[in-house]
């Protein structure tokens, strides 16, 4: 197994690992990420960390299978729990979960020392970007990079970020819903996402304007989300 036979999410995420990372995937379901990199010899050593005891069963199959007990260390438990100071882990991923879910596994993992600022996070939400944005911006990490892909009708953004060598990482409000460098990027699929959120805001609009009731402050708040929406996709 190896990158080209991952999904397109999936070796989208695989393409920012860098050559001789030590990696965990969190929530790998069968393992498919760390398997790919395993054997193709991009990472030395990989983490395979699973919550539910079905897919950390799938994902210890599928190590045995490949042959791969020995690149990669199949776990279960909640979240970062997983890790300890002696994997020295270089590089996190995590991938396809909501961004409120990530934030919270990236928290609980801070609170309990098992993120340590050192680790490189490749994080690819499917909702609430702003969400996991906000998190790594208030807890002084810096987004290096971004992508966004579309399968099987999903879209699915990917940031990549590190801990900031300043004292404090700061970001726009326009930053945190649209990304750092996906704007300037424009591509289709960007285009494609927003103009969707701007007809679900329209019909918004048009309903709380049909409301018996005042929805004054809700109507001034979706009128600016939609101009701020209709700027970008100029």
């Amino acid at each position: 197994m190896d990158e080209s036979q991952l999904s397109l999410r999936l070796s989208t995420a695989a393409s920012y690992v860098e050559q001789g990372d030590r990696l965990a995937d969190i929530g790998s379901d069968h393992a498919y990420l760390p398997c790919a990199l395993a054997s193709n010899g991009k990472v030395a050593f990989a983490i395979a960390g699973e919550v539910v005891k079905g897919p950390f069963q799938a994902a210890q199959n599928q190590v045995n299978r490949l042959g791969l007990t020995k690149q990669i260390s199949v776990r279960l438990g909640d979240g970062l729990e997983v890790l300890s100071p002696a994997d020295e882990v270089s590089a996190i991923t995590i991938c396809g979960m909501g961004g409120s879910l990530i934030a919270s596994i990236l928290d609980n993992g801070f609170k309990k020392g098992h993120l340590t600022g050192k680790e490189r996070l490749i994080l690819q939400p499917n909702v609430g970007e702003l969400t996991l944005r906000k998190w790594l911006v208030d807890h002084n990490y810096m987004i290096t990079a971004e992508d966004i892909i579309e399968e099987n009708d999903k879209i699915y953004e990917l940031m990549v970020a590190v801990k900031s060598p300043t004292e404090k990482f700061v970001a726009t409000a326009s930053q945190l819903t649209f990304g750092f460098y996906l704007k300037d990027k424009n591509s289709a699929i960007f285009k494609k996402k927003w103009q969707k959120e701007l007809e679900k805001n329209q019909y918004i609009l048009a309903s709380l304007k049909k409301s018996s009731v005042d929805q004054t402050a809700k109507i001034k708040l979706i009128q600016a989300e939609i101009q701020e929406i209709e700027e970008v996709l100029k």
